[in-house]
């Protein structure tokens, strides 16, 4: 009884440092932030989809941090940019990116021009959404459903921004799961612009995230015909899925599931890699906190910013599920798709 009751009390001593190991690391972290400025790097202009949530929860987590969170904007080469320049930055917990992990998988596993990164070895905080996409049309368009578009055996012409954008991907992967005869323009600055494209008739089709179709549906500026995945939007609860709306064969099948596989990456919040453990852990509580906070859902439901997150080794899986496991066939074919717009 007096060896086993020894080995408690040892127990409870181990347990005890450790508790106070982990309290003193906190402190030093929290200590670490206070009063300094930390970055959230956005890869496109101000006033976009990014831009705005990286802003909406900048003073969610200075609180949390103690530290002043400013937003920087980084455009160029559809975020590949600002990601080159993370993936180097010092992993110093200062510098983090609110990125399209979307358009980042995509430029990397198509071994685009100028992607020097790896999403593997990025440091994760968060997921803070990862919305479905919408095929829109004209407000006043006579199609109505997938099948009328595909009886009517025109050229679709389907408004997008740039190479491995999310808006000519989606297109893209849209139109070959559907073998529909498709022409992908590129050049419009963003998603307000592309739809804007087709309510004037310039082109006839765009790819667009649920929030912002919403905002474009509700203002009669388009219509929405699918949601282009398994499950409905929130918004579009009225709308069919793509799998609803047409009869899809299992190759088809799998082009929607890969697409929509790596839209699941989703909206990340994301660090260089090598950030010391104790701090990586501190920055990850603080992101959940942040986004945990009342307030910032509220002013996110408000604006129809969604936030809804995801935890950092869910992140990581769902990049990873991607980059690490597409093999050379699919690559290739998958180069070939988002090819379609260059």
């Amino acid at each position: 009884m007096a060896g086993k009751r020894g080995i408690m009390i040892w127990l409870a001593c181990v347990a005890a440092c450790l508790s106070l190991s982990g309290a003193r690391a906190q402190d030093a972290e929290h200590a670490f932030f206070a009063g300094k400025t930390v970055r959230i790097i956005v890869g496109s202009g101000v006033g976009g989809g990014y831009d705005v949530y990286a802003r909406l929860i900048a003073p969610y987590l200075g609180a949390t941090l103690g530290a002043n969170v400013i937003v920087e904007n980084q455009p160029g080469a559809g975020g590949i940019i600002s990601l080159n320049r993370l993936y180097t930055s010092p992993p110093d917990g200062l510098t983090m990116s609110f990125a399209n992990g979307t358009s980042a998988a995509f430029a990397q596993i198509t071994d685009q021009e100028g992607a020097r990164f790896d999403l593997a070895k990025f440091d994760y905080l968060a997921t803070v959404g990862a919305p479905p996409g919408l095929w829109l049309v004209k407000a006043d368009s006579p199609i109505k459903t997938v099948q009328q578009a595909i009886d009517a055996k025109m050229k679709w012409r389907w408004a997008a921004s740039g190479p491995a954008d999310g808006l000519g991907n989606g297109a893209a992967f849209t139109c070959e799961a559907l073998r529909l005869d498709c022409q992908i323009v590129m050049g419009y600055a963003g998603s307000n612009e592309a739809a804007l494209a087709v309510t004037r008739g310039e082109m006839d089709a765009v790819y667009i995230p649920e929030s912002s179709a919403n905002n474009f549906v509700k203002s009669r500026q388009n219509d929405a015909l699918v949601t282009v995945a398994r499950k409905k939007s929130r918004w579009f609860l009225d709308k069919p899925t793509i799998y609803e709306a047409a009869r899809l064969d299992a190759d088809q099948q799998w082009l929607i599931d890969f697409y929509s596989g790596i839209e699941g990456i989703g909206r990340i919040m994301i660090l260089p890699p090598g950030v010391p453990k104790a701090r990586l852990a501190y920055l990850q509580d603080a992101m959940r906190r942040a986004l945990a906070n009342p307030q910032l859902i509220a002013d996110g439901e408000r604006t129809e910013r969604i936030i809804e997150y995801l935890d950092p080794e869910s992140s990581r899986a769902n990049a990873m599920a991607i980059v690490a496991n597409v093999t050379p066939e699919q690559k290739k074919r998958v180069l070939a798709i988002v090819s379609r717009g260059k």
